[in-house]
């Protein structure tokens, strides 16, 4: 890689690493927002759900103005939005200014997946596009781990939650040094075809089956990881050391991702990330004590190359959809994990209520209702590996027919 790569490669990396700190102290700090604000689990899901609507607006953005504006000015946008949200969260009054903090940091996390996705798949080609795409989202759950380990120790010392959000700014302004003076690489001549030849390519059957899939993979993801620290916290294990067993699971994955790629294919990956995040999701919701942490490490290696191997693919194999498909993928993801935020919040006090009902309180009646939330959980993965069941004989009938 020329010394410009590599210091854009790094760029993108801590850009990925301050989304994975806004997600995972955001997870950690959860209780102490519903404390000190008077908030229910419905309330949290809403705000949580402004970090994934922000997210997908700004990627769909982002991929219709990646190439006449450039991922530079997409990345400077992506720092403004980021300082602006860390500020008001810290300055938060109540409910309605957290939305808004909460909205501009997903904007801000948006804006790099739209700049860095393309920049890396333009700048490298087949195997070394698929290697680094994997390392570089290999920093959202690197950096999961070190937030989370933050926010425990943190809290652990008894540090308010604004303290915490501070820590977000570090990441932040590493990656906007490292862009500042850099130029980024010119698109691959299929990607930088016109916005109407992109939404024809977005029109095939493919791409619009893969959008649909993300919707799942996203929450399959996202769900369990967001709510560990109120669902997982009366099961016998500590919900941030959870998350940073899963998420330091999922980043070595990741770094070793490209090989198994390689090897067995986006689809053969992607199918058998499926299986194991049903397994994986079912365990979390039926165990306790040291068990958690063995339903922690199958979900981790189920949900590792989802999102990454989604992106590849449509990188691979629908590159006539630019920079614009990738971000629309993306989008979809993070728009589907929104709306499913305040569900999920919801599924969680009517299973207080339902337990409540069934004369259980305290520590056991938290631990039942977070275990049946997480059974609800276990339909999106079961659903995917039906679908991509269908993508992977789908895609082998496609190489037999070229062949």
């Amino acid at each position: 890689m020329s010394s410009n790569n590599t210091r854009l490669f790094y760029a993108s990396c801590f850009a990925l690493i301050t989304t994975a700190f806004s997600f995972s102290i955001r997870a950690g700090i959860l209780p102490q927002l519903g404390d000190d604000f008077n908030l229910n689990a419905q309330e949290l899901g809403f705000i949580n759900s402004m970090w994934f609507v922000g997210f997908p607006i700004s990627m769909v953005i982002g991929g219709l103005v990646y190439h006449s504006l450039g991922g530079k000015r997409i990345m400077q946008f992506a720092f403004l939005a980021h300082m602006a949200g860390i500020i008001l969260t810290i300055y938060a009054t109540g409910y309605n200014s957290l939305l808004l903090s909460t909205l501009l940091i997903g904007i801000g996390n948006g804006c790099t997946e739209a700049a860095c996705n393309p920049m890396i798949a333009d700048a490298y080609e087949g195997k070394k596009m698929n290697t680094l795409l994997n390392r570089f989202h290999m920093w959202f759950p690197g950096g999961i781990v070190l937030g989370s380990l933050i926010s425990k120790f943190m809290t652990d010392m008894s540090l308010g939650w604004q303290a915490q959000i501070w820590i977000i700014v570090i990441p932040t302004l590493i990656y906007a040094y490292l862009f500042a003076g850099q130029s980024f690489p010119k698109p691959k001549e299929e990607a930088s075809s016109s916005i109407s030849e992109n939404f024809k390519a977005m029109l095939s059957p493919l791409f619009l089956f893969m959008m649909f899939c993300m919707a799942f993979t996203a929450i399959s993801e996202f769900g369990p990881q967001q709510w560990t620290s109120l669902i997982l916290s009366n099961s016998g294990a500590q919900p941030m050391l959870i998350l940073a067993l899963i998420t330091g699971l999922m980043a070595i994955g990741r770094y070793f991702g490209g090989e198994m790629v390689h090897k067995l294919d986006q689809t053969g990956v992607l199918l058998g990330s499926a299986v194991m995040t049903t397994i994986g999701v079912y365990l979390l919701s039926t165990s306790t004590g040291s068990m958690v942490y063995v339903a922690a490490i199958t979900f981790a290696i189920g949900v590792c190359y989802f999102w990454p191997n989604m992106i590849g693919f449509v990188a691979e194999k629908i590159p006539a959809s630019g920079a614009l498909g990738m971000s629309m993928v993306g989008a979809v993801g993070m728009f589907s994990t929104a709306i499913f935020q305040p569900i999920i919040g919801g599924w969680i006090d009517a299973s207080r209520v339902a337990q409540q009902a069934n004369g259980l309180s305290g520590d056991a009646l938290e631990l039942a209702a977070g275990q049946q939330t997480i059974t609800y959980m276990v339909s999106f993965p079961g659903l995917l590996v039906v679908l991509f069941t269908v993508l992977y004989f789908w895609q082998k009938k496609n190489k037999a027919s070229v062949a």
